[in-house]
């Protein structure tokens, strides 16, 4: 099979469907999709994100963003629990691979590609 089909032998839904989490597979929760739909609504109406993706892998999920759909992504959200006790679960990563930032809030990690407006002390 390639990329997208389905198996036909899978169970499509209908009367006692399958429930929403599947064992084995790591998904972003209804919070952090919130948090991070937010963060990427405004980068868009920004005009500087255009696209998005998201992968629920076995070991970890993931929220690509891309400037245009026919590119590699600009930025890759990870939440990987296997990393939750070591550097913190969640991280964004650039499109050279290089991690911005890791950490275990998800607040604090998004921070690192937010432009929004702050308020700086002087």
């Amino acid at each position: 099979m390639t990329f997208g089909e389905t198996d036909p032998s899978e169970h499509r839904g209908g009367e006692g469907s399958v429930p929403a989490v599947v064992p084995g597979k790591v998904t972003f929760s209804r919070r952090e999709l919130d948090r991070i739909l937010s963060l990427y609504g405004r980068m868009v109406a920004a005009g500087e994100w255009r696209d998005y993706a998201i992968d629920f892998l076995k070991d970890r999920a993931v929220f690509s963003v891309f400037r245009r759909a026919s590119e590699v992504p600009i930025y890759r959200i990870e939440k990987n629990p296997r990393l939750a006790r070591r550097q913190g679960t969640y991280s964004v990563i650039s499109a050279t691979g290089l991690i911005v930032r890791r950490g275990h809030e998800l607040d604090g990690v998004l921070r690192a590609v937010d432009k929004s407006l702050r308020l700086v002390a002087i």
